[in-house]
Parts: C-alpha cells; structure tokens; sequence
C-alpha cells in the first residue's frame, strides 16, 4: 500500500491537478470565487481517487455509513500531514483568498460544542450500526492503529474544513453579505454536492452518503458560524475516527 500511495496515487492524480492547476491560474485574483470552487474540485479529484486505488473504502450498513482505511501507519500519517500542509499553503497562499479563513479557537466552549455536534450525528449513526455484525460493516481495527488514524482523521479533515468552512462559507458570509442560517445551509449543501460523485459513480451508495455528508455538512458549519474553522475541524474529524475506528 506504501507504493501505492506513493506512486500510483500521485500518478493517477497527476493529469486532472494539471487541468485544475491551469483553470486556478487563468481566472486570475478577479475571480475569488470560481478559484474557491477549483480548488474544491481539485479536493473532490484528491479523494475520489483514493476509492479505487484500496487507500480507503466507504460502505453503509442498514442506512448508516462506515468507512476504513489501511492498517498501516505510514500511510495513515502521510495522509494526514498532506492534508495540514494543503489546509495552510491554501489558506495562507493565495492572497485572493486570505483572510477568509476564520480559525477560531479551542477554548473548553468550543470543544463542547464540537463534540456536541459530532455526538448529534455519531449516536444514531452508531445505533444503526451496532444493529449489525461488525464483520458487516468493515470489520474490526487494531487498537494500536488508533493514534494513526486520529493523524489522519484531524489532519486530512483540516483541509476539507479550510476548502468547505474556511474559504467557502467565509466567502457566502464575508463578500457576499448572505446571512447566517443561509450561509450555514450553503455551507451543508455545497459539502454534500461536493460527495455526489462519490456517491453515484465511484461507489454507487446513493442516498445513505448523501444523507450523511448533507447533516455532517450542517452540524459542521453551524460549529464554524460558532467557534470558527478549528472547532468544525474537531467535530469532523471525531466522526470520522470514530465511523473509521469501527466502534
């Protein structure tokens, strides 16, 4: 899996980040937001390109959702510090954008609310779940690869809440001037449009991801409106590691 990640995948990547590349260049800073949504397709080819290459699957399980990735450490951890190094070179690069990351902080309220809002999203999710045996829903996972996984979980997800709750939703609320509930549900629904590919055609799950990604979206950008774009970052990643921990 270690040559997989390290070849194949940025081989598989390589031409679709060169169109996307070129596309970012030639809007120019004139264009914020058509840029913000190239690179959230750039994500979008980043991700999607992982399902087939085995670097994680993605299953539902009487309506719920489960995911699992590798049970190597390396990979899990090189994940994850690509996805901390995408969030700061594209929240403090582009000087077009700068400024519409709103990091917020990791006060005891914030981490409250995080957790809270991940607990809204996790206790139905894993009440459908244990409905069913593990082996049906991924399978068990070391508890030594758990450390490794939270690497991957919070730092992949950094780069998904910089893109979605960072840049996008900072642009609806900043520039555009919409309001907050609008802008939370723009937020949510840009995020599950951004998983429709995912859901169609890379796997063909359907309307379990969908439901999925559309409520985390919301709970998400309810938490960024909030405490900002760390906390948002807490309450993601605590749902993916637990769905991916298979608990």
């Amino acid at each position: 899996m270690t040559s997989v990640l390290f070849v194949d995948y940025p081989l598989r990547l390589l031409p679709g980040l060169i169109v996307l590349a070129a596309l970012f260049l030639a809007l120019g800073r004139s264009s914020p937001l058509l840029r913000i949504v190239v690179l959230i397709l750039g994500f979008v080819l980043v991700r999607d390109a992982m399902t087939p290459l085995g670097l994680w699957s993605i299953g539902t399980t009487g309506g719920a959702t489960w995911l699992r990735f590798p049970a190597e450490p390396l990979v899990l951890v090189t994940l994850g510090a690509i996805g901390v190094g995408g969030a700061l070179a594209i929240a403090y690069g582009p000087p077009d954008l700068r400024g519409l990351v709103v990091w917020g902080g990791l006060g005891p309220r914030a981490l409250l609310t995080a957790l809270g809002a991940a607990a809204v999203l996790l206790v139905p999710l894993t009440a459908l779940l244990w409905t069913v045996p593990l082996e049906q829903r991924g399978g068990a996972v070391a508890v030594t690869l758990l450390p490794a996984l939270a690497v991957l979980a919070f730092g992949g997800n950094l780069l998904e809440e910089v893109l979605f709750r960072g840049l996008l939703q900072g642009y609806l609320g900043g520039p555009l001037g919409y309001p907050p509930a609008r802008t939370i549900l723009l937020s949510g629904l840009f995020f599950a449009a951004g998983h429709v590919f995912l859901a169609s055609t890379v796997t063909g799950l359907g309307w379990p991801v969908l439901a999925f990604t559309l409520a985390e979206g919301l709970l998400c950008a309810w938490v960024r409106h909030r405490h900002g774009v760390l906390a948002a970052t807490v309450t993601h990643g605590t749902v993916i590691l637990v769905l991916a921990s298979g608990w």
